[in-house]
């Protein structure tokens, strides 16, 4: 838990200085700053650093938050014609996604407040279908996986989009997309049991075979520990593996959609 602190204090510390890089003398008075407002939230957190969301429906009230001593519902605003189609939560702003179906409407969660921060559409996406989608923390890119091509949509949090990633070597539409905050590359999952590491620009690094099927909506990925968490086929509970493809563990939490993070410690937007 203190290594994931220090390393959530030193990327918060890395985001806020670079944008004053060439103005050296608000250097100084930034940095202290940031370091004691970070040290103060952080002992006002909530119990439990690492924190897994979950939801074992398409039509949920509620993502349940199983991180600290008890689970917490977050409540998810579905109207009576929507439908969930992917999560993603973004650690550096405490923000719940929610992708919707028909397939391009985005609702965004407050996960603090229990309040909807803002909905809106991608237009690029189709509107037929939905998937997964995953979020860069330190920029907010948000990364959709495409419904009909072996491809991912780019936005910023506020949807406005940011271009197309092409996953070279694929042939099929991604199933399931998750982001490692430390190697900067995306993991995608396809066919239900394949999963293939890209670079940014979805160029192909590695691929492996997962040695329990999983179910083709949701994908997970604790950066700092290099494991994998996805729905078991059928999920009944969580599979955790190793990048290797192996097994570790399960979690016995029924799961259709679900993601994980560090909860966070600065919140700005």
């Amino acid at each position: 838990m203190t290594t994931r602190i220090l390393l959530a204090v030193t990327r918060a510390a890395r985001s806020w200085v670079r944008p004053w890089r060439g103005r050296p003398a608000q250097v100084p008075i930034l940095v202290p700053a940031l370091f004691a407002a970070l040290v103060f939230l952080t002992g006002c957190a909530t119990p439990g650093l690492f924190h897994l969301y979950t939801s074992d429906s398409a039509r949920p009230a509620a993502i349940v938050d199983s991180g600290g001593p008890e689970p917490v519902d977050v409540p998810t605003f579905l109207a009576p014609d929507e439908t969930l189609t992917g999560l993603a939560y973004d650690p550096f702003t405490d923000h719940l996604f929610l992708r919707l179906a028909p397939g391009n409407l985005i609702r965004v969660i407050d996960r603090p407040a229990r309040a909807v921060k803002r909905t809106y559409v991608v237009a690029a996406l189709p509107a037929t279908m939905g998937g997964d989608l995953a979020v860069r923390p330190r920029d907010g890119r948000v990364f959709f996986a495409h419904p009909t091509s072996p491809a991912l949509i780019q936005t910023d949090r506020f949807g406005e989009v940011r271009g197309t990633i092409t996953l070279t070597t694929l042939t099929v539409p991604p199933e399931g997309v998750a982001y490692d905050t430390v190697t900067n590359r995306l993991l995608v999952l396809t066919s239900g049991q394949t999963l293939t590491t890209h670079l940014l620009d979805g160029t192909w690094i590695s691929g492996v075979r997962l040695e329990r099927p999983v179910s083709p909506h949701s994908l997970a990925y604790d950066s700092e520990a290099q494991e994998l968490y996805a729905p078991l086929a059928p999920p009944v509970a969580i599979g955790v593996f190793n990048l290797s493809g192996r097994l570790l563990r399960t979690v016995p939490t029924p799961a259709t959609f679900l993601d994980l993070g560090p909860r966070s410690l600065l919140r700005l937007f």
